[in-house]
């Protein structure tokens, strides 16, 4: 009984714990590490639901500009005229949005805007799709290349990877739709700008053919190298002739929004 009295009595009388420095960084890096980690959950995942959405809703604002007041018939490869060469359009300025970007491959509604130059904050940071300036506009013969982010920023090319042989990779433009097909991947390091040649990887070769080059950073999360999809202009639809029947359902979709 006695014993435990004095045991009470000396916590009673202890002391307060003096507070260590190394307890209050300790508390600070704590915080600090949950504010970045927080950043970092808004930055790859709320963010990029904001972004992706606004880069959708502008592309389907310019592609219903650009129906207003024609006809959206869907119409298949051989189910229509020859429409002879394809309209090509000249470079636009700097940061101006010329075009929007369908890849049936990566969803049923998607479709992003696709602006001049490769600029971050300007263009991949904003509109999400850039076209390399230089390199040819859509449609045109040689390499018409553009570049978007893979992660973050809307994830534009999250499953440019997922590309399969047949795809099909559409162009919108005022003029019409471009309907090119996927034929390759290729993987090269940052510096290897030789994918951006009228004929890619070949240095002062003639083009003679209409392709696309598609680039991004790859892996996931990391810039070690940049992921090349290539495709070739298969089809040609001016606005007036309709819409490809692969994405009629889209078209005709943002057609009724209006």
């Amino acid at each position: 009984m006695v014993l435990e009295e004095t045991r009470r009595s000396r916590r009673k009388h202890r002391p307060p714990r003096s507070v260590s420095l190394i307890g209050v960084l300790g508390e600070v890096f704590i915080t600090a590490g949950v504010i970045v980690l927080l950043f970092l959950v808004w930055q790859t995942w709320f963010n990029n639901i904001v972004v992706s959405s606004a880069q959708r809703e502008e592309a389907l604002d310019l592609s219903q500009e650009w129906n207003r007041g024609e006809p959206v018939k869907p119409v298949a490869p051989e189910g229509r005229a020859d429409p002879g060469d394809p309209v090509v359009a000249k470079a636009p300025a700097e940061a101006e949005v010329f075009g929007t970007l369908i890849v049936p491959r990566f969803g049923s509604d998607y479709t992003r805007p696709i602006a001049e130059s490769v600029s971050l904050e300007r263009v991949l940071n904003t509109r999400g799709v850039g076209h390399y300036t230089g390199t040819q506009m859509p449609g045109e013969v040689g390499n018409f290349a553009v570049a978007a982010h893979r992660t973050g920023w809307g994830d534009p090319f999250y499953d440019i990877n997922k590309l399969q042989l047949g795809d099909s990779v559409y162009v919108e433009t005022k003029a019409g739709w471009y309907r090119y097909v996927f034929r390759s991947l290729e993987y090269v390091k940052p510096s290897g700008i030789g994918v951006l040649d009228p004929v890619p990887q070949v240095d002062g070769a003639v083009a003679t053919d209409r392709i696309m080059t598609l680039t991004s950073c790859n892996p996931l999360y990391d810039i070690a190298e940049r992921i090349i999809a290539y495709a070739v202009l298969d089809t040609w639809y001016p606005r007036s002739e309709g819409a490809p029947a692969e994405i009629a359902p889209l078209v005709q979709s943002i057609e009724g929004a209006g």
